[in-house]
């Protein structure tokens, strides 16, 4: 096989698809990227066996060829040495020659380099995706989606399930709920494309945050297939599969408390802004836990009391503070995290009692929801 391709456009592809090879991979073979080039184009993918990323370059595209082909075919190359060599290449024409025994010839400029490839026939085949239960979601909705929810799923492997979103569509909805145990993060999306039924999967976090970082923020629509082991997502000129997590995902929706004790109004803003200088002293400790106090007719407290460093103390303004006297307890992080999530709107905080989770709403609208356990201190 033999063509020619632009160095950046050729750059930009294997930035996408290197995003899914991992040096770890049990299976030789997907250390490297897999190259299928034909009249229409270039497709690059790369795999480590729970994500795939396949994305596709045209010959021409808006009347400028960007690859001249003469003869296809297909190759598999090192994934880190070939992207390393493409993007130091001299000139921004690059020509690429596979001869006998996979022996690849890079050509730019003065430069050539020489690599041995691989048989593409042993990399492994793209799932085969029915496209019954498609929907389409804008790209920068998605993005939104999974950063309000994708920093909640558990970093430990005990209880794998919990490492993903639980994505489930029902009634012309989609809900995306992330939990640890410790704290709960939901979002709902109204959906027009929705397709019928109900069915749910859980996707794992490592994947969308990886799916975040290929996205653009645009408005062009973004088709997701679910099927029982894989989901699909299709943009533009990629494709990104992930394997779904097995197992059942717990019930979350029993963990919200449907009556409060304390409501507290407050710019979420100023309240990150004050749980951030609070938890400077609280750092130290393992557990970075900061004290919250509310009473009607009076501002808030932030503060926080580490014996070896010191202690620090802050009244913050609320807008309204309805219900009985609180004084709570929690994780800095945990708060900073869900804060971030609803995005400097005015929140509302709902507390059932100084031992019981609490909830974070944004003033404005109902569609994210936070859920953070509290820490026994008082």
């Amino acid at each position: 096989m033999k063509f020619e391709i632009k160095r950046e456009r050729l750059v930009e592809g294997l930035n996408d698809v290197m995003k899914a090879v991992s040096s770890k991979t049990t299976i030789p073979i997907l250390t490297g990227i897999k190259m299928d080039v034909s009249s229409e184009g270039m497709r690059l993918t790369g795999s480590d066996s729970d994500i795939t990323i396949q994305t596709f370059i045209p010959a021409e595209e808006d009347g400028e060829q960007i690859i001249q082909v003469t003869n296809g075919g297909s190759i598999v190359l090192q994934a880190k040495v070939f992207g390393e060599i493409i993007r130091k290449l001299p000139t921004n024409e690059v020509e690429i020659e596979i001869t006998g025994n996979f022996q690849t010839h890079i050509r730019s400029g003065k430069s050539e380099f020489h690599l041995i490839g691989l048989d593409a026939m042993d990399y492994p085949q793209l799932p085969d995706i029915q496209d019954d239960r498609l929907f389409t979601i804008p790209a920068d909705l998605l993005k939104t989606i999974n950063r309000e929810t994708v920093f909640a799923v558990s970093s430990s492997e005990t209880r794998p399930v919990l490492t993903g979103v639980h994505w489930e569509v029902k009634d012309g909805e989609l809900v995306c709920v992330a939990t640890d145990s410790h704290r709960l993060a939901r979002r709902k999306t109204k959906l027009e494309t929705l397709p019928e039924g109900e069915y749910s999967v859980v996707i794992p976090g490592k994947s969308l945050t990886e799916l975040n970082k290929i996205l653009d923020d645009t408005s062009e629509a973004v088709e997701i297939v679910m099927t029982n082991q894989q989901v699909l997502f299709k943009s533009k000129h990629i494709l990104f599969f992930s394997r779904l997590l097995e197992g059942n995902y717990p019930d979350t929706s029993r963990l919200i408390p449907a009556e409060y004790k304390t409501t507290v109004t407050v710019n979420g803003r100023s309240l990150l802004q004050a749980i951030d200088r609070a938890s400077l002293l609280a750092r130290e400790e393992r557990n970075n836990v900061v004290r919250f106090s509310a009473k009607e007719g009076s501002d808030v407290e932030v503060s926080s009391n580490s014996p070896e460093v010191g202690k620090v103390e802050e009244q913050l303004q609320a807008q309204s503070i309805e219900g009985e006297e609180l004084k709570i307890s929690f994780s800095a992080k945990f708060m900073m995290d869900a804060l971030k999530a609803i995005d400097g709107q005015d929140v509302v905080i709902q507390f059932t009692g100084a031992m019981r989770p609490f909830i974070l709403k944004s003033a404005l609208d109902d569609s994210i929801l936070q859920l953070i356990l509290p820490v026994r201190t008082y």
